[in-house]
């Protein structure tokens, strides 16, 4: 699969392509005349010696400071090995490749000065998959991953490469590159922008799309099983609520469940269900609501010159202009709001998990085994949802509201998207492990119910799931039986 970029506008789903699926990406001739003329720009004003913040001044505190022409090669390369500070855990490789994808978009506008080599080499790591290792901690919006990345291609530290980790040298030898020089302001520009924060939310939006469908289907799952009350999804009641989400959600409930023997008898049994089961429109819609919002603001920013400064005009009549893109107050935000909708999704499963395995309310053998007592069946798997839950809370703190002060008070606000970004990869995780066990316990307390009552949309999603893990007689290994539900849902679309 190849994808191209710049000629149009650029969509989130296109950098999942090439970070998470392998796609080769290249830039239109479009592009790279963008890019080719912004480098005119640049090396006019280094030629003319007129004095341009990034290009031949230090950087941040140290803007005042001007430097001759045969130090801003210098310059660029001591601005990636000085940022590349970073601590923790590194980055997996789709999350590295995520942030090179959106580092490219940000160039291909040409308002970076870059030139077309640096991109090119850019896209070499992408297109070769050699994967930069770039550790996780240390950014308060951007600088110290994108310096990781810039290490790389100047030949400095480690990376993957087919499935090895080598230097970096020794990499770009094997795939016939050598390594980068970056030029004047190339460095600063690769530290620069909102590209870490913004291709992770990116690969967190792939994340959200998938489990907003599947959250759909396991709770249909566990509200069949449940024998709840259809009439809560009513079209024309919830209409009279004009969120797309909501409508979006309520139809595929409505879909998934239409059919079914079960709920048909047992229309009356009780005057409404628990929230948890009846409120599924409304808080899987709000969080497909809030999820809508925040992919808006990614494609902006993905279609944004976030570089500092930016160069615009043309060589003859050119500005460098110093000002606040790269602050990624609108992905941050986007971000804690995504984490705040998909604990959500996790909280709400749990509820209904938890009444799955609960014989007070479910009238099902208690913990969905047929022999308790002996057997512990699905207890404690409803307390591993319960303590996803409880760390979804902690990582559903917005960050974007703290703040600290650094570079000598000139970066006095900060957006703390990155770690917004991070958090917010780490909940979805957790999120696939709760409905993952959703899935098994609403499959298993299904079998109970017999398949000639079940839906024909519920009954497909319990097959799906029964080529991979059979039914429960008596108690055996849940952990591995929880990956592979969480497995079938990576693996599967959960579109109707």
């Amino acid at each position: 699969m190849s994808v191209l970029w710049g000629d149009s506008p650029l969509r989130w789903q296109a950098v999942v392509q090439v970070a998470r699926h392998g796609a080769t990406l290249t830039l239109s001739d479009a592009a790279w005349q963008r890019i080719a003329r912004g480098r005119d720009i640049v090396e006019q004003i280094v030629a003319s010696g007129q004095i341009a913040y990034g290009i031949n001044t230090g950087l941040g505190a140290l803007c005042n400071i001007t430097l001759p022409e045969a130090q801003l090669s210098q310059l660029s390369r001591n601005t990636l090995l000085s940022h590349a500070c970073g601590v923790g855990p590194l980055l997996p490789r789709e999350q590295v490749r995520a942030i090179l994808c959106a580092a490219i978009a940000n160039f291909s506008h040409g308002k970076s000065g870059v030139s077309v080599a640096l991109v090119q080499h850019l896209l070499a790591l992408l297109n070769h998959d050699i994967t930069p290792q770039v550790p996780s901690q240390g950014s308060v919006g951007y600088l110290t991953h994108m310096a990781h990345i810039g290490l790389a291609l100047i030949g400095i530290g480690d990376v993957s490469y087919q499935q090895q980790t080598v230097p970096a040298t020794e990499a770009l030898q094997r795939a016939g590159l050598a390594p980068y020089s970056p030029a004047a302001k190339e460095g600063l520009s690769l530290v620069n922008g909102t590209p870490c924060m913004t291709g992770l939310t990116c690969l967190a939006l792939d994340d959200a799309a998938r489990l907003l469908d599947w959250a759909d289907i396991t709770g249909a799952m566990s509200f069949e099983a449940l024998r709840g009350q259809l009439a809560a999804f009513d079209a024309e009641v919830l209409a009279l609520k004009a969120s797309p989400g909501m409508q979006l959600s309520g139809q595929r409930l409505r879909q998934l469940l239409s059919d079914s023997p079960l709920l048909a008898a047992s229309a009356g049994i009780r005057t409404q269900d628990a929230l948890s089961l009846r409120a599924m429109p409304q808080v899987h819609g709000a969080s497909r609501d809030q999820f809508a919002h925040a992919a808006q603001q990614v494609d902006t920013e993905l279609n944004a010159c976030t570089d500092n400064p930016l160069v615009l005009g043309t060589p003859e009549h050119w500005r460098v202009v110093s000002q606040a893109n790269p602050h990624g107050q609108s992905v941050a935000i986007a971000a804690d709001l995504l984490a705040i909708a998909l604990a959500e999704v996790g909280s709400i499963a749990e509820r209904r998990l938890d009444r799955l395995v609960n014989p007070l309310v479910s009238g099902l053998p208690a913990f969905l085994v047929a022999e308790p007592g002996v057997n512990s069946g699905m207890m404690i798997a409803q307390y591993v949802a319960a303590s996803l839950c409880a760390e979804n809370r902690q990582l559903a703190q917005p960050a974007v509201v703290d703040n600290y002060v650094t570079s000598g008070l000139q970066e006095d606000h900060l957006s703390l998207g990155t770690g917004a970004a991070l958090k917010l990869l780490k909940l979805s995780g957790n999120v696939w492990q709760i409905l993952a066990i959703e899935y098994l316990l609403a499959a298993q307390a299904l079998d109970f119910h017999g398949d000639t009552q079940l839906a024909s949309g519920t009954a497909a999603a319990r097959s799906r799931l029964r080529s991979r893990v059979a039914t429960w007689q008596a108690d055996r290994w849940l952990a591995p039986e929880i990956a592979r539900a969480v497995a079938v849902m990576q693996e599967h679309d959960a579109r109707l």
